[in-house]
């Protein structure tokens, strides 16, 4: 069984009632009163209408009633207490759930890519990649009330906001040890995955390159060298002997905006360098890469300027990608950099300003995590039915349960 959803044209995407079915109830059959996944669809439905907390979900089943619930799976006339819902919570596989989940926006992003490769195919371009940004964020108001493994690293479609996959960070390690295991639960090939300067990191290049995808990483002082190396290439090449075949191999780009007040202009500079200069990083001269898969050295310089006062002020930063100058052009370069933060807007501030997530206090076991899976879910769905402002959207299917229920797969078609 399929769903329907509405994001710019109607796509077919896997139903989340066969999603969430797969993943197996902990619980003895002798005094259990509701399906395990009635109870995951009546949090998912509640999600989408705004509802925030477990006691807010065991409102919506109260307020909603028995229709909304027999056509969710509860076969008993009541809804499931507060209490019922964080023991399930509590013992539901969040590593399962959360694999679900991202199989289950990959399918969502495969049937997106495959529409729009039809219509690009028939533009006469190429689709060939799809920009991930990757970046962590903890639930504050659980840490604070000793919740284990609070910070959690997420993985973002950048050009349709969809959730592709979420860890928790251990509390003995960091993200970048985290980030590995995010990867491998997630389908690299075709992906460029965007990070900031912490995910810049040698083994972090080998596993995503490994693995069929492509990588555009910023790079700051925790990686010196090659930053040296990359500010030299644009602003004093003589320093590396670079040859004149190898300057002239620079692209850059130019993009202009207004925003109330500010003037801003990015120039991107991409050159390919740096790849077989004399410190090896392409590996050329028969050693190991120093950077997997190296393609191409970037530079970003930003100036912003306000109208009224006439002053300026310039940023200038610097990154790395696998992709090569003929898989990219510096415009899709540009583009990826600066939408890499749309996981900060569409995703983690959502959750924390509609979704009130850091002021939860939930701490007990792997709650946090199925929480913000859950708010992970319902923001995407959200974005695929054509939000751009989530808290309006809630409101809007707050009084709309039959879409609601469609868009989860409980109903053949909207009503």
């Amino acid at each position: 069984m399929n769903t329907s959803l509405q994001a710019g044209a109607s796509i077919e995407v896997p139903s989340l009632v066969e999603i969430l079915a797969d993943i197996p109830d902990f619980r003895k059959a002798r005094g259990k009163q509701h399906p395990l996944v009635a109870v995951l669809l009546m949090a998912c439905a509640a999600m989408l209408c705004g509802y925030r907390s477990q006691s807010a979900i065991a409102e919506w089943g109260h307020n909603y009633g028995l229709e909304w619930l027999g056509r969710l799976g509860f076969t008993r006339h009541k809804a499931p207490s507060q209490s019922t819902i964080h023991r399930i919570f509590l013992g539901v596989d969040v590593r399962v759930l959360e694999a679900k989940l991202a199989g289950w926006a990959e399918g969502v992003l495969v049937a997106l890519r495959t529409q729009d490769a039809e219509q690009v195919a028939q533009e006469g371009e190429d689709l060939e990649w799809e920009a991930v940004a990757v970046d962590g964020k903890s639930a504050r108001g659980s840490r604070k009330q000793g919740a284990a493994n609070a910070h959690l690293l997420s993985a973002l479609s950048q050009s349709i906001g969809v959730v592709l996959g979420q860890v928790a960070v251990d509390d003995k390690t960091n993200e970048i040890n985290a980030v590995l295991d995010l990867l491998a639960a997630l389908v690299l090939h075709g992906k460029v995955i965007t990070g900031d300067a912490l995910l810049t990191q040698h083994k972090i290049a080998k596993q995503i390159v490994e693995h069929g995808g492509d990588y555009l990483l910023v790079v700051k002082d925790n990686q010196s060298l090659l930053r040296e190396d990359i500010q030299a290439v644009f602003e004093a090449p003589h320093l590396l002997d670079l040859t004149p075949q190898e300057l002239a191999s620079e692209q850059s780009v130019r993009e202009v905006s207004m925003h109330g007040n500010r003037i801003e202009e990015r120039v991107l500079r991409a050159s390919t360098a740096l790849i077989d200069c004399y410190r090896g990083y392409s590996g050329s001269g028969g050693g190991e890469e120093l950077w997997p898969g190296l393609g191409q050295v970037l530079r970003i310089e930003r100036t912003i300027t306000n109208k009224r006062t006439g002053r300026t002020t310039t940023e200038v930063a610097y990154a790395i990608t696998s992709l090569s100058p003929q898989r990219a052009t510096p415009a899709q370069l540009l583009k990826a950099w600066r939408e890499h933060w749309h996981i900060e807007n569409k995703l983690h501030w959502v959750r924390d300003v509609t979704f009130d997530e850091d002021r939860s206090t939930v701490r007990a076991g792997s709650i946090p995590q199925v929480m913000a899976a859950l708010r992970n879910l319902a923001i995407s769905l959200l974005r695929l039915l054509g939000a751009t402002n989530i808290a309006k959207a809630c409101r809007f299917y707050a009084a709309r349960p039959a879409q609601v229920l469609a868009a989860l797969g409980c109903l053949s078609d909207f009503e």
